[in-house]
């Protein structure tokens, strides 16, 4: 049976290993909760996520507004607090991921994964030499703006941090699964099931057998890998069933959703004792 616990708050080192515990996490078989954030990056929603108990935070950072200097703050809090952070990259361009994991974020998510060639020019950006490409900017929220004495460890840690997380939301994407997800250096596999849905014809219905079908082979293509795989459910009850199933990860709700569901409610509990 999957394995679940609410993260833990770490501060000063312990920021320098999220990326590595949250794979290790995976490794040892729990499934964890992302709390999104869509357009509102502030500190005190980062800090009111962590006491919720979600595991890691994820950026939309591909349709969502933000500031960039708020959103840089946002991840800081985000490390000192123990959430690790993943953010989609609004495309796949060497500056737009380096500001990325400059700012702390630990795992970048590509939308419309289709290639494994697009996979290994991600993995160029986020590893350093002889790995990849990446240039040192050692002391931003990459080292929690620590003093990097050893930039030879760093730039191993950051390699061992940094996570490739694969996001397959097109028809092209699932006939190019396997290709995908076999490619040396992928971390986590989402699919994103808006987009998903739509290319199966089948507009906003997650559930729907041609939707969920696909989305049950890419699954069980990433248990024949070993690559833990996430989406974001209709609801608890399919959650559970995704995890019955062996789902690890789940971009669960954003604050859009959370705040009109819990002003809703509210409202309809207090409409309820004027009658």
């Amino acid at each position: 049976m999957a394995k679940t616990k609410p993260a833990s708050g770490n501060t000063g080192r312990q920021s320098a290993i999220l990326g590595r515990q949250l794979k290790q996490r995976f490794k040892e078989g729990e499934v964890l909760i992302g709390g999104i954030l869509a357009e509102y990056a502030r500190p005190s929603l980062v800090k009111l996520y962590a006491q919720a108990g979600f595991d890691f935070l994820y950026i939309e950072y591909e349709h969502g507004f933000f500031d960039l200097p708020t959103l840089v703050d946002t991840v800081l809090c985000a490390r000192d607090n123990g959430l690790p952070a993943i953010a989609k990259t609004p495309q796949l361009e060497r500056g737009e991921v380096a500001k990325l994991l400059e700012s702390g974020i630990v795992g970048i998510q590509l939308p419309r994964t289709e290639t494994r060639a697009e996979i290994e020019t991600l993995l160029s950006f986020l590893k350093f030499p002889p790995q990849g490409t990446r240039a040192v900017a050692p002391g931003y929220g990459n080292s929690s703006y620590q003093r990097i004495p050893d930039w030879k460890a760093w730039m191993v840690e950051q390699d061992q941090e940094t996570t490739v997380v694969v996001h397959i939301e097109t028809r092209r994407g699932y006939e190019n699964a396997e290709e995908i997800i076999s490619t040396p250096g992928v971390d986590m596999v989402y699919i994103g099931p808006g987009d998903f849905s739509i290319e199966m014809g089948h507009p906003g219905d997650y559930d729907h057998p041609e939707v969920a079908g696909p989305m049950h082979e890419i699954l069980e293509t990433c248990q024949r890998y070993g690559i833990p795989f996430g989406t974001t459910a209709s609801g608890a009850d399919t959650a559970g069933r995704w995890i019955a199933e062996g789902a690890q990860f789940f971009e669960a709700a954003d604050e859009f959703e959370l705040i009109y569901e819990s002003a809703s409610r509210l409202v309809q509990e207090y409409h309820k004792t004027f009658q």
